[in-house]
């Protein structure tokens, strides 16, 4: 091509090929230690046992301040469970050796340190936490108490993501030099419920997903300044903001993320990774139900992707953490590197507010 085409129209190979084959399912676990124990009863938690009953891991006992929703959940998806309502006598129990923590985060500090105290393995809910200082401790009497802490990012094996992190990892896409992700949704939904009261709801508990997802798209990379705004939708009902954006820096790329929270009439998910040997893009119409593409000098790659995010993230969320339970190691959502996400996080909330580049460096908790 001329340069008087300015680039335009320039493209990969135009052909087709077979998408590489790759560990993008998660951890496969036939039998957990002992067995899990899930503290909070609430919405969410639906999808978590969903997602431990399809892969047959036994879930012990549950536990809720109502009673009422243990039990409902009990009867519908693990009837062999038992139900306490009181999360000091689950964490006790010798035949839970995992405790699931499912709620908020002004909750979750004394249930993850009664469980990691009592030598059980904990997987909590995201955010993890609000501060630094606080998630320090957590990990640290995690090391201390011989047992691991994860996070459930479970972003990162919806089927979509954990393939293209799988692509970066094997490197068929060379070094990551950009990462775009567009979300257009509806979460006008949260009108009247306590997510009204959330303090930077799309951006921290809504948006941490992407922040997390991202830092596993750049492997390596660290993030030295985000820029971020957010501001309310005409057609809104909800308090918090519903439209925002943010842009990070990374020492070698970068990424932007923009969240439209406010599309009632019609959703369109995208994520496209830029490499200096080809380029990933994921696309459909939410973000249950999409495709990938690889894209090299080769041509074009489809790979034939099953399940979605809801449930089967959260499955491979515990799978992860049961497999580097049976393997003695690390798993690759360990709380410690998790605070990483929550710091570039937390980065944008505090630039959406001030109105200037934050680095994670700079902060150590969510801004107030």
């Amino acid at each position: 091509m001329s340069g008087d085409g300015y680039g335009i129209g320039q493209r990969a190979g135009d052909g087709e090929f077979a998408a590489p084959e790759l560990p993008w399912r998660g951890a496969e676990i036939a039998s957990p230690v002992s067995g899990i124990g899930l503290v909070g009863c609430g919405g969410i938690s639906g999808q978590h046992l969903i997602a431990y009953r399809d892969a047959g891991w036994p879930v012990r006992a549950l536990c809720s301040r109502d009673v009422e929703k243990a039990e409902a959940r009990r009867s519908a998806l693990h009837p062999k469970a038992v139900v306490v309502p009181d999360w000091t006598d689950l964490v006790v129990r010798d035949d839970v050796g995992v405790v699931d923590v499912t709620t908020h985060p002004p909750e979750r500090q004394p249930i993850i340190e009664g469980a990691l105290r009592a030598g059980k393995h904990v997987l909590s809910q995201k955010p993890f936490v609000t501060d630094l200082a606080t998630g320090i401790a957590l990990c640290d009497l995690a090391d201390a108490c011989g047992v691991r802490l994860a996070v459930n990012q479970n972003g990162r094996w919806a089927p979509h993501f954990s393939w293209m992190r799988h692509a970066v990892a094997a490197g068929l896409v060379g070094d990551v030099v950009a990462v775009d992700v567009t979300i257009h949704w509806n979460h006008d939904w949260v009108a009247g419920t306590p997510f009204d009261d959330t303090p930077h709801l799309l951006l921290h508990d809504f948006g941490v997903h992407w922040f997390d997802v991202v830092r596993a798209l750049m492997p390596g990379q660290v993030a030295g300044r985000v820029t971020a705004s957010v501001m309310r939708s005409p057609s809104q009902r909800a308090r918090p903001p519903l439209l925002g954006q943010a842009a990070i820096a990374f020492d070698a790329g970068r990424a932007t993320i923009t969240f439209c929270g406010a599309s009632a009439s019609h959703q369109l998910d995208t994520t496209l990774v830029v490499g200096t040997r080809g380029t990933l893009r994921s696309t459909g119409p939410d973000l249950q139900n999409q495709v990938v593409t690889l894209h090299t000098e080769a041509g074009v790659a489809t790979p034939q992707l099953e399940g979605q995010w809801f449930p089967d993230g959260f499955r491979g969320a515990m799978g992860e953490l049961l497999a580097a339970v049976a393997d003695d190691r690390v798993p690759s959502n360990d709380a410690r590197d998790n605070l990483e996400s929550l710091r570039v996080c937390w980065a944008a909330c505090a630039a959406s507010g001030e109105g200037r580049a934050v680095s994670p460096a700079e902060v150590d908790a969510l801004p107030s």
